[in-house]
């Protein structure tokens, strides 16, 4: 399909709070196709459709984690309108980056698992206990349906050292 541009900070629509997905259909499945393509060319783990500019509840994810061979095995999944049902009281700390916050990374504290409901790209419901990584990523990329960004969940010094890298980045590459 495409490989779309990715809207990084400080772009107003990345608060945009995003709306449920009505009907399942072939323009859905061609989002997710968009989405897929655009967070593999940009070598992401997740990617929220607003990250593309459109504020849909759709998610896409692919931890890539390596076989017995190192060899990356890609596990695409896809969350529609998912819901997070219960949080666990245990917290896990991962250094998280983002797209939409190029090359910069900064440890969140997260909830270690987290009981999520949602619907699949054939528009199949499911619900499923999430631990480790892929429970911190859902969590990261739901932050994006309601307007939120990994950096805040920083304190004030560090977002704002996060940012001073990215626009010193920015700078250099102009």
């Amino acid at each position: 399909m495409a490989v779309l541009p990715i809207i990084e900070v400080p772009d107003p629509r990345l608060r945009t709070i995003s709306t449920p997905v009505e009907t399942v259909d072939e323009s859905v499945r061609a989002l997710i196709e968009d989405m897929f393509d655009t967070m593999y060319a940009a070598r992401g783990i997740g990617l929220a459709a607003i990250q593309i500019g459109v504020p849909k509840r759709v998610l896409v994810i692919d931890l890539q984690e390596e076989d017995e061979d190192g060899k990356q095995v890609r596990a695409p999944r896809v969350f529609i309108n998912p819901e997070i049902v219960t949080a666990d009281d245990a917290a896990n700390i991962y250094n998280e980056g983002c797209l939409s916050v190029p090359d910069q990374y900064a440890e969140v504290e997260r909830p270690a698992s987290c009981r999520v409901r949602w619907l699949d790209a054939d528009g199949a419901a499911h619900d499923e206990q999430l631990d480790g990584l892929i429970a911190t990523c859902i969590q990261h990329e739901m932050d994006h349906l309601e307007g939120v960004i990994f950096i805040d969940h920083l304190s004030r010094l560090k977002r704002e050292m996060v940012l001073k890298k990215l626009a010193k980045q920015r700078k250099a590459a102009a």
